[in-house]
This record gives structure tokens, C-alpha cells and sequence, in this order.
């Protein structure tokens, strides 16, 4: 399947059927941090990107396979850009809440929540994850990098009125990254903002795949965490992925197994973890795949990544 992709173990939703509802790299941001790859059309215009009939023939497949059902979780909506630039965003999670119990999860940079037709497509969403990783103007365009349309005092209001509005899991993420927007003006900035929206919980973030920038280097578990204890209200600090117990290891073809380095690099064990495989069988299939030219290796803060050719 092109567009739906998994399921995969978050290290924050359990067992994820992820949808992609834009193709790489269609964004308004542009992120220093991204794994991804850079933004290569830059823009704020909706449409659809990718057609909603081939998405929804993609999630019906799914929806058929009832044994991968009973394992899921969640649904993922997401994207290789930004996801609410699809205008049929509404539409698949509508029809996903119509022919599934399993709650539908958004994740989104948050930026065009302060139009009123992105707020009502998300509305019927159960957990909505927005970005907001400055509040101050000059972090904002250093780390982000957004689009002349994606103004930040719009993001800050959209995330604000969105709360108000939405009755659902309101989670906001945070990502800072070394010297960029972890400065003590940024933080204030950033608690006066967690303030006025009133997420259910804030999610703090930090580089930990290679990302699109060099520069951009993650603040540490101690440095996390005192910014963890000035935010208002709970707030989680994301760290590595804890395995669940196993039922058993799948067996997976390498193409699977590329179609998620496409997405973003992974270590031996992301690849593991994320699609139960063995974790020696795993280390083998990639090293097959780097010998052959289908994937290179990379080294990022003593760790390697596999990922495909940008």
C-alpha cells in the first residue's frame, strides 16, 4: 500500500496504523529538526494532494483484515508534510470513526488550526497532537522555518480557540533543540503560551534521529527536565521506546521494511521494535539491504540509522 502504512509500536499510542495523507515533502514549515528530509514545496494552499478515493480504498483494505484489527490501537493520520494540508483530512477521519471503535489520532505542526474548516474537520478526531516548539518570533522562523503564510500569532490563537472547541485528547508537543529555542527567554515564552492554551498535557521533545540540519544537536535528559518542571501542567518527556512483550515475530519482506526508512531513519532496533522482527534476523535483512545499494547507514550521537536515499 502506498499511503497506509504499518502498524507500527509508538512509543507514545501502543500498536499505530499510520495513514499518510500528503507525499514527501509538502509542508509550510521547513524544520531544522526534521527527519524527514527538507520541505521541497513550500506552501499553505489545501487540496488534495493525494486522491481520497485511493485513501479510503487503502483504509478499507485494512478495515477489512480483522485479525490486524484486534491488535490496533489507534489510528494515525499523519504525514510526510503537513497533514491538514489535505482538504479531505474531515473526510477519512469521518469515515474511519464510521466503520471503526479504534480512536483516530492527528498528528499536525498546528499551524492552520486558526481556520475555522481545519478546526471542524479535526473536531471529530479523539487525540490531536499540535506542535508548538516557540513562541517567540526569532526561534520560531530559526527552528521551524515556516512559510510567509504561517505567521506564529496565528498558530498560538489557532491552538487556543481549537482547545476551546475541541471535547477530545488535546496533547501538545514541544521539541527543543540545543541554542535554538531552549533559551530562558524561549522557555518563559513557551510557559506563557502552555498557559492561555491549556493542553491536556504538554509532550517534551528533543532531536533523536539524525535530522535535516547538522547544526541540530538535542538538549539532555537533565536539561529536559528542568524544563519539564517550569511547564504548567503534566508534562511527559518523551524518551526511547519501551518495548511491549512480544506475541510473536512477524516475518516481513525487505520492501516493508524500506517503505518505513522511508518515512525516517531508523536504528537495528527502531526497525525491531516497530515491526516485531526478530532483532538478529532484522540486523541481517539491513545489512543485506546497505550491502546492495537499497539503503545506506549513517552515524548520528554513536548510534547507526539506515535510511533510503533523500
Amino acid at each position: 500500500m502506498k499511503y497506509v502504512f504499518g502498524p507500527v509500536n509508538s512509543r507514545r499510542l501502543g500498536i499505530s496504523q499510520g495513514i499518510d495523507l500528503v507525499p514527501p515533502k509538502i509542508c509550510n514549515f521547513n524544520c531544522i529538526y526534521c527527519e524527514i528530509g527538507a520541505t521541497t514545496t513550500l506552501t499553505c494552499t489545501r487540496k488534495e494532494y493525494i486522491p481520497l478515493p485511493a485513501l479510503l480504498a487503502e483504509i478499507d483494505t485494512v478495515l477489512a483484515d480483522r485479525e490486524l484489527l484486534a491488535h490496533l490501537d489507534v489510528f494515525t493520520i499523519t504525514a510526510s508534510g503537513e497533514p491538514t494540508l489535505h482538504s479531505g483530512i474531515g473526510q477519512v477521519i469521518r469515515y474511519l470513526k464510521g466503520k471503526s471503535d479504534k480512536p483516530v489520532v492527528v498528528l499536525t505542526n498546528g499551524s492552520l488550526l486558526y481556520l475555522p474548516e481545519v478546526r471542524h474537520d479535526l473536531l471529530e478526531a479523539d487525540i490531536v497532537i499540535p506542535s508548538l516548539d516557540s513562541a517567540r518570533e526569532e526561534s520560531y522562523r530559526r527552528i521551524n522555518r515556516p512559510a510567509a503564510c504561517s505567521p506564529l500569532a496565528e498558530l498560538i490563537e489557532g491552538l487556543i480557540t481549537f482547545r476551546q472547541e475541541f471535547s477530545g485528547k488535546f496533547w501538545l508537543e514541544i521539541l527543543l533543540v540545543s541554542k535554538i529555542n531552549d533559551s530562558p527567554e524561549d522557555i518563559a515564552a513557551l510557559v506563557a503560551a502552555v498557559q492561555k492554551i491549556r493542553p491536556d498535557k504538554v509532550q517534551l521533545n528533543t532531536v533523536a534521529r539524525p535530522p535535516l540540519e547538522s547544526f541540530a544537536k538535542p538538549l539532555t535528559q537533565v536539561e529536559l527536565e528542568a524544563v519539564a518542571r517550569q511547564l504548567p501542567g503534566p508534562v511527559e518527556i518523551l524518551v526511547d521506546f519501551t518495548t511491549r512483550e512480544r506475541e510473536k515475530f512477524r516475518n516481513l519482506s525487505e520492501d516493508e521494511i524500506i517503505e518505513m526508512l522511508k518515512r525516517r531513519p531508523c536504528t537495528s532496533n527502531d526497525v525491531s521494535e516497530a515491526l516485531n522482527l526478530d532483532p538478529d534476523t532484522t540486523q541481517i535483512i539491513l545489512q543485506q539491504l546497505a550491502a546492495s545499494g537499497r539503503i545506506i547507514e549513517t552515524n548520528h550521537h554513536d548510534k547507526r540509522y539506515y535510511q533510503t536515499n533523500r
